[in-house]
């Protein structure tokens, strides 16, 4: 590696590390209780070094909001590996049940990031947060649709609801048990969708 390209690496690594902090910062703190000094803190960057990268905390947001794409993507990559699109879904809802401390805790991370920055009158952070969540809903609509189930459209919204409404519940409840318990009646919800 050149010399010019290490401080650029070493920048995007920087970059990232605060992407990613954001997220985590912001689905646990919250949008409007989270300062920038808090990212900085869980990036281990100094204070000032953000603002070379964010220049205010809605870029920040932003961030988060394309750490959770990049994550759904990364997840979603994974599981078009299952031959069956059903057997994809059913996997999903696992991958869901599997964060449900995290839920219990917190709630889902797009779906909490959505209701906050929804709240506010400014900017295009509400879109973006919806955006997220229409990869989503997108994704799952195209499972159901290679399966071949009806509506699969309605159906897709159902499954992404029930997620959102699970992880409402959960955190809550403070009680991740309710992701399990209905991580299993939407696998049996899916299972009967088959044709």
């Amino acid at each position: 590696m050149a010399n010019s390209e290490l401080p650029q690496a070493r920048s995007s690594a920087k970059r990232r590390r605060l992407s990613a902090a954001a997220a985590q910062v912001l689905h646990q703190r919250g949008v409007e209780r989270t300062t920038i000094a808090d990212i900085a803190r869980a990036a281990d960057v100094p204070v000032g070094n953000v603002y070379y990268y964010f220049k205010t905390k809605d870029d920040l947001v932003h961030a988060a909001l394309a750490e959770q794409a990049q994550s759904l993507a990364e997840l979603t990559a994974v599981l078009e590996q299952v031959a069956d699109p059903i057997d994809r879904l059913r996997g999903l809802v696992d991958a869901w049940v599997g964060q449900r401390d995290v839920a219990a805790r917190y709630g889902c991370p797009t779906g909490s990031l959505a209701t906050d920055v929804g709240k506010r009158d400014d900017g295009d952070l509400d879109a973006e947060a919806g955006r997220v969540m229409r990869l989503l809903l997108d994704w799952c609509e195209k499972q159901l649709a290679e399966a071949r189930v009806p509506d699969a459209a309605d159906h897709a919204l159902t499954l992404v609801s029930a997620y959102q409404g699970m992880s409402v519940m959960a955190n809550a409840l403070r009680d991740p048990e309710v992701m399990t318990r209905e991580g299993a009646r939407l696998n049996r919800w899916l299972e009967s969708l088959r044709t």
